[in-house]
């Protein structure tokens, strides 16, 4: 009976989880003439600009975090110089700060009335724009690749630190010039983690609705909200959700493959003998530029932003919304640590079930919760609306709407169906460091069920499980699509106030806010700092 009950349990917690993919995918049954129209004169007009743009921007950030990514990797892990073990944490910087910050911050800095313009026209005499527009395609692809790469230096890193300095320390006994051995040893080896990386990316890239709206670049994310809010078009965002859920799988088949492919090439060798082969000691030029390959971009990720929101912010002090800020952040933790402990929670009740019956249901809910980090946060939000509309047409007297958008649940069910993988992820991991050797022993000695979790899982998996929490804590603080549509009235985020405020052009006001989650953010940089170091 109780198995019945938890198999149960557990078949609508997926469905809860599937309802927003599953609902794009159902309104293509309601396409009548009308909509076969509206989809008609969309392939007509905007959806052309939108697959272009949205190809250019993925490719382009595609092709700079690889090479910032990989570059940065290969210079800190093959190489020794000079700040080579600052650079190893210092370069996972940029991962707090969210992108839709870094646009805001080199959009106040770098427009035509910022300071640099300003000074520059003052010093040289000139008149106009002296710059190129920072709201722009270009300025999209430089603040996603500044944002972005450190996932393509994390998993580079981690393949590259494997095997091959063992390796090109092989292969320099053998003759190998050091351009030979980078390219014939180095770049080959670490190939899968770099298409892993990218393809995590180009997932945040599409995903993003904070830079492409605040640049008025013509997204897929962006065109879905313009169709739901703007023209109230149910329909054609659906349909825009679609395309864009499809290319988000077609990478996370990408990344899956890439990911195979690492723990193939990292588990036949190991670290065998890596400890006994040092990085190559760089000297005079050489280190001069492996140090500003790492510095540049920590330089402009991280340190440049901060510093462009700090001389808005001090500038404004006397003047700053206090008060509303203690709202704001109010607002935000509370929905962060609710969304982190059901997350929590759940990744650890899925874990559990795995380890103790890997039946092919349970195999399955943990594989279909690993997929929500990949679902954009603008198809979530259609996909929660769509079956909102439905119930009220078909009963108009249903409370639905007013629980799911006026109240906590709305949003925190969007939160949870993105970011309960990131908690799975984390205890997931934790298990694999426990025997189960250790569960075989606890049930010789009579204990079972709920005995063996808290009394042999739970010591074991603390730290995993509080690392799971702050992860998606994090997250959840810097959310922005689905927290601007569904978050309840009166209770402005973090998130959302710093995108209202840049968009009304009131950068100073937006840089409190701004700066509060990139000092949030930190936390679980200095997590992932601290693991690297101790391996």
């Amino acid at each position: 009976m109780l198995r019945l009950l938890s198999s149960a349990a557990l078949t609508c917690l997926l469905a809860a989880l599937l309802l927003p993919v599953l609902a794009v995918a159902l309104s293509w049954l309601q396409l009548d003439w009308q909509g076969a129209g509206i989809l008609l004169e969309m392939s007509r007009t905007v959806l052309p600009d939108y697959t272009l743009t949205t190809l250019v921007l993925c490719l382009s950030v595609a092709l700079g975090v690889a090479l910032v990514g990989m570059g940065t990797a290969c210079a800190v892990t093959l190489f020794d110089f000079p700040g080579r073990r600052t650079f190893e944490w210092a370069l996972l910087l940029p991962l707090a700060m969210p992108a839709y910050v870094v646009a805001y911050a080199y959009t106040d800095f770098l427009q035509y009335a910022g300071p640099l313009q300003s000074w520059l026209r003052t010093a040289l005499g000139l008149q106009g724009r002296l710059l190129p527009e920072v709201r722009s395609l270009g300025g999209a692809v430089l603040v996603f690749t500044l944002a972005l790469y450190p996932y393509v230096y994390l998993l580079a890193r981690t393949a590259l630190a494997e095997r091959a300095v063992h390796l090109m320390e092989a292969a320099r006994l053998l003759g190998a010039p050091l351009s030979r051995r980078i390219r014939e040893v180095a770049l080959p080896l670490a190939r899968p983690a770099v298409s892993a990386g990218v393809a995590l990316a180009l997932m945040e890239t599409l995903a993003d609705f904070g830079v492409s709206s605040y640049f008025g670049i013509q997204t897929f994310t962006a065109g879905i909200y313009k169709a739901w809010l703007a023209m109230d078009d149910r329909m054609a965002a659906a349909q825009l959700a679609t395309v864009l859920l499809v290319v988000v799988a077609s990478l996370l088949h990408i990344e899956s493959s890439a990911q195979k492919r690492m723990r193939f090439a990292v588990g036949r060798g190991g670290r065998a003998g890596a400890a006994d082969a040092l990085p190559t000691p760089l000297r005079g030029q050489r280190a001069v530029l492996a140090w500003l390959a790492c510095a540049l971009p920590i330089a402009l990720g991280f340190v440049a932003p901060v510093l462009f929101m700090l001389r808005p912010l001090t500038a404004g002090w006397d003047g700053l919304p206090w008060s509303a800020f203690v709202q704001w952040s109010i607002n935000s933790v509370w929905l962060a640590g609710l969304t982190a402990a059901l997350a929590t929670g759940l990744a650890l009740a899925l874990a559990f079930a795995l380890r103790r019956r890997p039946t092919g249901l349970n195999r399955a809910a943990v594989r279909l919760v690993s997929l929500g980090y990949a679902v954009p946060g603008a198809v979530i939000v259609v996909g929660l609306l769509l079956p909102v509309g439905w119930l009220q047409a078909a009963a108009p007297q249903t409370a639905v709407g007013y629980w799911v958008t006026a109240t906590a649940l709305g949003i925190v069910w969007a939160y949870l169906v993105r970011f309960s993988a990131v908690a799975l992820q984390s205890v997931q991991s934790g298990y694999s460091r426990i025997s189960p050797s250790f569960d075989d022993s606890a049930r010789m000695l009579g204990s079972t069920g709920w005995g063996l979790l808290s009394r042999v899982h739970w010591p074991l998996l603390k730290r995993s499980v509080a690392a799971a929490g702050l992860l998606v804590f994090v997250d959840v603080m810097k959310e922005l699509p689905a927290t601007l549509v569904l978050r309840p009235f009166n209770s402005d985020t973090l998130a959302v106030v710093t995108y209202q405020l840049a968009r009304d052009e009131r950068l100073g006001e937006a840089a409190l806010p701004a700066l509060a989650l990139v000092l949030v953010g930190l936390l679980p940089v200095a997590l992932l700092s601290r693991t690297l170091r101790s391996r």
